[in-house]
């Protein structure tokens, strides 16, 4: 399964979960270095973050107890950037996109000694030369199951995410461009999974504009987790890890299995970053089995490490985008387009979004 290539995964369901998470692998964690050090770990906070703090970072303080971390949130490019070009970086290890990563490689973000690696062990193109996937996400289209109670009249197509007159009520979506904004738009308006890409953003961004007076446009992830558990949204397009969240505290919502975008999570290191040979050490050390697995299983995602063996809850077997019953087409979003993209294109969006 490529997570680069723009392809259409139709009708997947655990039979080829169980193909990808096959095989056995030695445990890729590498020595780290000696010394005392405190790295500073930014992401998007809330359960995810959580998540990422007990099945990557305790395993490699509890092997390293030189090592500590420093957890902060959100993440944002802008902030690197200002880091780098003021010369005074205070973040070693940011969760980013691979477009982002590879866009700013060498520039915002360091470029990776990950040799030690063997490729085969990992889903194709999570491993690049300026990011390490932590994990493969789905961005799922959910709702308030206290709000469209019967299923015969709830929503079940992305196209009745933007039919304000079927189905009134707040939207939620996350500006972060992988989290599948322009995509979905652009699904909803007709375009073939398989003809996505490039994306005609304008045509997206009109899309959105017959939504965005009923649209709550959040930062990031953990405000819109926030916005969904607070009844603030009524329809939302959510990561995978922030749905298992909201089901584990009880919020009754379900999720539509129509067309889903599947993306690649990535962590990349500072440029410049004081601590930049044992941050690298930590990535190498996420990506082994057992970090893996159970970062999966806390949240629902996909293991980009094919020996990986998620033992899933009901909770996680309910928004795996590739569990046995969860059908739909499974989008890939194309990493190679957003790599050479990203920037105008974040850019153009967020211009529209203040406009």
């Amino acid at each position: 399964m490529s997570l680069r290539s723009p392809k259409v995964l139709a009708g997947i369901g655990a039979s080829v979960l169980a193909l990808a998470l096959a095989g056995c692998s030695e445990d890729d964690t590498v020595v780290a270095p000696g010394g005392p050090e405190t790295l500073t770990y930014v992401a998007y906070g809330g359960a995810g973050q959580d998540a990422q703090i007990e099945a990557f970072q305790k395993p490699y303080t509890d092997a390293h107890p030189n090592i500590t971390f420093v957890n902060t949130s959100p993440a944002d490019v802008a902030q690197v950037k200002a880091q780098v070009d003021a010369g005074v970086v205070q973040w070693d290890i940011v969760a980013t996109s691979p477009a982002a990563a590879t866009q700013n490689c060498g520039t915002l973000f360091e470029k990776l000694d990950m040799s030690a690696l063997n490729t085969a062990d990992y889903l194709p193109n999570t491993i690049g030369e300026c990011y390490v996937a932590n994990f493969a996400n789905a961005t799922l289209f959910g709702y308030n199951a206290t709000k469209f109670p019967d299923p015969a009249t709830a929503p079940k197509t992305v196209a009745d995410f933007f039919d304000l007159a079927r189905f009134p009520g707040k939207r939620g979506v996350v500006t972060n461009l992988q989290n599948g904004m322009l995509e979905y738009a652009l699904l909803a308006d007709g375009v073939a999974p398989d003809q996505l890409y490039p994306l005609d953003v304008e045509r997206a961004l009109r899309k959105l504009g017959t939504i965005r007076e009923q649209t709550n446009f959040a930062p990031n992830v953990g405000a819109l987790q926030q916005a969904v558990s607070a009844d603030q949204v009524d329809l939302f397009l959510i990561p995978d890890s922030r749905a298992i969240a909201l089901l584990n505290d009880g919020k009754n919502l379900k999720i539509v299995w129509d067309k889903t975008l599947i993306a690649a999570n990535a962590l990349a290191v500072v440029k410049g970053s004081p601590h930049g040979a044992t941050a690298q050490d930590f990535l190498r050390s996420l990506v082994a089995p057992g970090p893996q697995a159970r970062m999966s299983e806390l949240t629902g995602v996909l293991p980009i490490n094919v020996n990986a063996k998620p033992n899933l809850t009901e909770a996680g077997k309910a928004v795996a985008a590739y569990a046995d019953g969860n059908g739909g087409v499974k989008v890939v979003q194309d990493t190679d387009w957003y790599a050479k993209n990203f920037n105008e294109v974040s850019t153009r969006v967020n211009t529209w979004l203040v406009g």
